[in-house]
């Protein structure tokens, strides 16, 4: 059995549906951050299937469009991840907790 498009397609919905439940159900930011990645790792599993069984090789080089692409949404979700954790730990410093439902306390 060879592992096609449609297996890595099954794992990135899985993934995604993984990350929109921890989103959904967590109260934690940091499970919520966690969620966005899982969400964004789905994305790079999609690029990077989608470059190799719609393009492989072209005169008997890779392409590689869609693990270039994955390298930039990692380098986004790092910069996402640094952001959000600095609000974390500002949150954390005011009200001792990191509950997203805590948030509705801040003055803007």
């Amino acid at each position: 059995m060879e592992i096609g498009l449609t297996h890595f397609l099954i794992l990135a919905a899985f993934l995604f549906v993984c990350g929109i439940a921890s989103i959904m159900l967590k109260r934690n930011a940091i499970g919520i951050l966690m969620g966005v990645e899982l969400i964004l790792n789905a994305a790079n599993v999609n690029l990077v299937a989608f470059n190799r069984f719609s393009y492989g090789t072209i005169n008997g080089q890779p392409v590689l469009a869609g693990q270039v692409f994955a390298i930039f949404v990692i380098v986004l979700a790092a910069a996402e991840a640094a952001v959000a954790l600095a609000i974390f730990l500002n949150f954390y410093n005011n009200f001792a907790t990191i509950d997203v439902e805590r948030a509705q306390n801040l003055k803007g």
